[in-house]
């Protein structure tokens, strides 16, 4: 008998049983619209009854650098959240309804990797999304990653009513900006998080240094991303119109504000005594990073930041506090003048 697949380091076997195992995962992430999902070549989906003008909403993305982590401690529970966050947030700010979410997973060997942990964390994410895990793809690439180690990447497809879209059309001067809190690093700015706990600050994933209170360095940084669906949702069901939201990933405090507001002749001013910074951002501070290097790469305890009319930021904090999240104002939109920058703080 000549070379077979399986020699070349393909299992498919393997890879159709991992399938198998994973399918019922994959069910308790489902919503009524779903017609196929798992185990076909595409999955289908309907657009929820009494939309008059829906439009779809996309958005992809990764776990970055923070997949080290999770290789270096064997901890992949989260990962799967942090993905379905990364997208699922982008699409949700838009106004949209997250409705199905895909996976891509790839490794040198599926046997290798915690598959069914990462797949696990997925399906959880979505199901608090609210949205469907339709599917997916399984890749097995033999010499393409060290053995343990995997790629990951996640798609969120979503609908909007048209007339409902959130494109920061009506932002104002004056209106206010509602802060919602991060549970910590997210999925952004690792790289650097790494660099100084690892290098800079001699630290271990298991290390427990004061600053943190009790939790690891690998509790940390390993911390899944809050998913916003919810939060967005409440502010609707109890009456209050959000104008526009951002989700603050790569680009930190600096560069995701202003990506909701409509034209260059706005700006925001985020006034930096109002919110609580997670004892993980004062411990990489600590190192020497300064301020603005800080807020341009983190979210500095900050997940999502919503901008309103300003009667309505006291009811836009109350409906997120009753959905579980911990919400201030924190600044305001203003005129920019030509010198000033996108976003001011004070």
């Amino acid at each position: 008998m000549g070379a077979t697949y399986k020699d070349a380091g393909v299992d498919i076997a393997a890879g159709d049983a991992l399938i198998e195992r994973i399918r019922p995962l994959a069910a308790r992430a489902s919503r009524p619209e779903v017609r196929a999902g798992i185990g076909g070549f595409a999955g289908l989906c309907a657009i929820p009854e009494g939309y008059r003008r829906p439009l779809l909403v996309s958005g992809t993305d990764g776990v970055g650098t923070k997949l080290k982590t999770a290789f270096e401690t064997g901890r992949h529970d989260g990962i799967g959240v942090d993905l379905v966050a990364m997208a699922v947030n982008d699409v949700a700010v838009t106004g949209a309804e997250p409705l199905f979410f895909l996976d891509y997973l790839a490794a040198g060997a599926l046997s290798s990797i915690a598959a069914e942990a990462v797949i696990a964390g997925i399906a959880e994410g979505c199901g608090e999304a609210g949205c469907a895990l339709l599917g997916g793809e399984t890749a097995e690439l033999p010499g393409m990653y060290r053995e343990g180690e995997y790629e990951l990447a996640g798609f969120c497809v979503g609908v909007v009513e048209a007339d409902d879209v959130r494109d920061g059309q009506g932002i104002e001067p004056g209106d206010a900006l509602v802060g919602v809190a991060s549970a910590g690093l997210h999925a952004n700015g690792h790289s650097l998080a790494r660099k100084v706990c690892f290098e800079m600050l001699s630290l271990s994933p298991d290390d427990a240094p004061a600053e943190l209170g009790g939790a690891t360095v690998a509790d940390e940084l390993l911390r899944p991303t809050r998913i916003y669906v919810r939060a967005l949702r409440a502010l609707g069901e109890a009456g209050v119109r959000y104008k526009a939201a951002a989700h603050i990933t790569g680009g930190g405090l600096v560069s995701n504000p202003p990506r909701m507001l409509a034209t260059d002749e706005l700006g925001v001013v985020l006034r930096t005594d109002t919110w609580t910074v997670p004892p993980i951002f004062e411990l990489i501070a600590s190192a020497g990073v300064d301020d603005s290097e800080m807020r341009r790469t983190f979210n500095m305890g900050l997940g999502l930041v919503i901008a309103c009319a300003p009667e309505d930021a006291n009811a836009a904090c109350a409906a997120l506090a009753k959905a579980g999240e911990r919400a201030s104002v924190v600044g305001a939109v203003e005129h920019r003048g030509s010198a000033k920058d996108a976003v001011r703080f004070a």
